[in-house]
Order: C-alpha cells, then sequence, then structure tokens
C-alpha cells in the first residue's frame, strides 16, 4: 500500500503540471480525490491491515491527499493569474493617449448680465426681490397709475388668462407688492430681474418675451440728483469707467418727472459713428423719480416719502455690451452662440 499511494501521488502531481486550463485540473481533482478515486479505494483497503499498520498508512494516505489538494490549488490560482494577465495584454489601453475632452456648459448670457447688474447694485446697497410672473391687473397697472382706461397700456398688451389675471408685462408689480410689505415705513432699496411678456411680433429687436430689471429707492429726501449719481455709477461698473449718462425727458405714468437714459457711445467715445447713429449716445433705460400716486397707493405719504425708480432690458443690456444684432439669438439655443460667452 505504501508502494501504490506514493504511485498515485506521482501520477497526480505529473497530471497536475500538465494541466493547460482550470477545466484539466478538475478532472485530476475528481480522478484522485473523488469518492470514487484510487486513494479512496486504497483507504477502504486498511482493514486487511495489522494493527500497527494501520495507522501509518492512513497518515501517509492523508499527506498524498493533502499534496495533490495543494498542488491542484497553486496551478489553479497560476492558471487564473496567467488567464487574466493574458486578456490584459490582448486588451491593453495606451493610458499615454490623451482622453476625449468632455463638452460642459456655462451659463447663459442673459443669466450671466443679470447676476453683473446685481452684483453692481448690491455694492450700491440695494437687494434682490422676485414676485410672480402671472400677475393681476391691479398690481401690473392700477398700483402703477395706470388705471382701465389709460391709454398707456395699449403700449403694454399681453396675454390675459382672465380679465383680472394676465402674464406680467414689466418686473414693476414687485416694487408695488414690496412697497406694501413696508406699510409705509422706509427705506426700500431693491432691484426686481425677471421674465416679463408682451404681445408683441418677434423681430431683431422684439421678443414676446424678454426679461426685465427694475429698481426702486424710497426715503425721506430722495431726489433726481441721487438717481442720476446711482445710474452713472451702475454704467461705469458695467459698461467701463470711461463711460458717461445724460438724462433726456420723457413720460412713464409711475414716475414724475419721468427721464430717458443714455450712455456715451464706447465704440466712438461720444464722437459719432454708425452704432450710436452718429449721436455718441444709446438709449439704455427709463427711469424717474416715482409719482406721488403711487407712493400713496402703496401706504407712503408722498408728503414725507419720495423715491425713484428705473427700469432696463437685459436684452438690449447683453446687446449692447457684446455687439449683438438680433434679440432672437437668445432663445433659438444655437450653441454656436452660446459658446461664445463660456468665459463671460
Amino acid at each position: 500500500m505504501r508502494e501504490r499511494l506514493q504511485e498515485l501521488k506521482e501520477q497526480a502531481l505529473a497530471q497536475v503540471t500538465e494541466a493547460q486550463d482550470v477545466k484539466a485540473l478538475q478532472e485530476v481533482r475528481v480522478a484522485y480525490l473523488g469518492k470514487k478515486g484510487p486513494i479512496t479505494e486504497v483507504l477502504r483497503g486498511m482493514g486487511k491491515l495489522s494493527a500497527e499498520e494501520r495507522p501509518l498508512i492512513g497518515q501517509m494516505a492523508n499527506e498524498v491527499r493533502d499534496e495533490i489538494k495543494s498542488a491542484i490549488e497553486t496551478k489553479e490560482v497560476a492558471l487564473e493569474t496567467a488567464a487574466v494577465e493574458a486578456k490584459l495584454a490582448k486588451e491593453s489601453i495606451d493610458v499615454t493617449l490623451p482622453g476625449r475632452p468632455q463638452k460642459t456648459g456655462a451659463r447663459h448670457p442673459l443669466t450671466a448680465v443679470v447676476e453683473e447688474v446685481e452684483d453692481a447694485f448690491l455694492g450700491l446697497g440695494f437687494s434682490v426681490a422676485e414676485g410672480p410672473e402671472v400677475e393681476t391687473d391691479y398690481y401690473n397697472f392700477e398700483a402703477l397709475n395706470l388705471p382701465k382706461d389709460h391709454p398707456a397700456r395699449d403700449m403694454q398688451d399681453s396675454f390675459y388668462f382672465t380679465d383680472e389675471l394676465l402674464l406680467r408685462t414689466h418686473t414693476s408689480p414687485v416694487q408695488a407688492r414690496t412697497m406694501e410689505k413696508f406699510e409705509g415705513r422706509g427705506p426700500v432699496k431693491i432691484i426686481c430681474p425677471g421674465k416679463v411678456f408682451r404681445r408683441d411680433d418677434d423681430d431683431a429687436t422684439h421678443s414676446h418675451q424678454f426679461m426685465q430689471i427694475e429698481g426702486l429707492f424710497v426715503d425721506k429726501n430722495v431726489r433726481m440728483s441721487d438717481l442720476k449719481g446711482v445710474l452713472e455709477a451702475f454704467a461705469q461698473s458695467f459698461f467701463g469707467p470711461d463711460r458717461s449718462i445724460r438724462l433726456r425727458p420723457s413720460f412713464f405714468p409711475f414716475t414724475e418727472p419721468s427721464v430717458e437714459v443714455d450712455v456715451s457711445c464706447g465704440m466712438c467715445g461720444g464722437e459719432g459713428c454708425r452704432v450710436c447713429k452718429n449721436t455718441g449716445w444709446i438709449e439704455v433705460l427709463g427711469a424717474g423719480l416715482i409719482h406721488p400716486k403711487v407712493l400713496e397707493m402703496s401706504g407712503f405719504d408722498s408728503k414725507e416719502y419720495s423715491g425713484f425708480a428705473f427700469g432696463m432690458g437685459v436684452e438690449r443690456l447683453a446687446m449692447l455690451k457684446y455687439d449683438i444684432d438680433d434679440i432672437r439669438h437668445f432663445y433659438t439655443n444655437d450653441v454656436r452662440f452660446l459658446a461664445q460667452f463660456k468665459r463671460v
């Protein structure tokens, strides 16, 4: 039996060494270590041995079994490692090649302009206020000195849900709502950015939807010179420190007196060119001192408080700053156009 066990060990170890894959190893395992294998048969014949030989043969059989099992496991690990290395070699990736660039998005130019304007006015002590885009007739018109029969309403024809509910035509309702919250006690110092809507034919300079930023300052002894100083500081912050502004008389129902505000042309330095139509100035916004009726309807005593308001189109600011000739570019989602503003 000793010779038989030694012979089985040598045969099994030789087959383990010759095995070329895991499947062949499993066949060796079953053939020599299985319940019907030769080692098991040797153990079954131990009953014919003497009491002294039986434990010695049993010990040898267990040692042979363990050697074969250990050899199979070692060879199995080696085969699996070799298989992985072969697969890696076959499917290798050259990590020295440059990676494929991932396209990243950026802020929309209108968002960038809004944030820049907000930063300028936050630095002047204003805060940002927002309000609903679906507005009532009262806050959109009547609270701003535009009664139902006022002819100025024709310039702000909007989209109506009912006779008293519409898409707001400007962000001025936010000013009226904010003044009401202060219950007649100043100061109130806000800007109101947001989308507005008007019934209009879309072309290079008009859109049925656009963005506005309006501002409001209410306190005691607020004067036209305060308005001019604030707007001049904004113009120099947004357009450049060498720019100046001028005020021209105008009319708005919610301000009195009212003005149009022009900024000096950056292309010609005020000398006159094609961009400014040879005037040296470009119109950018409307403004004025708040009408006493608007203050009274919002709960402020117009004899004690005064204030100014202004409003500007975000698209117009962006078109002037970045020399854009068509407002529709902002809304057609052309990636070629938007990609120009990645660094803005």
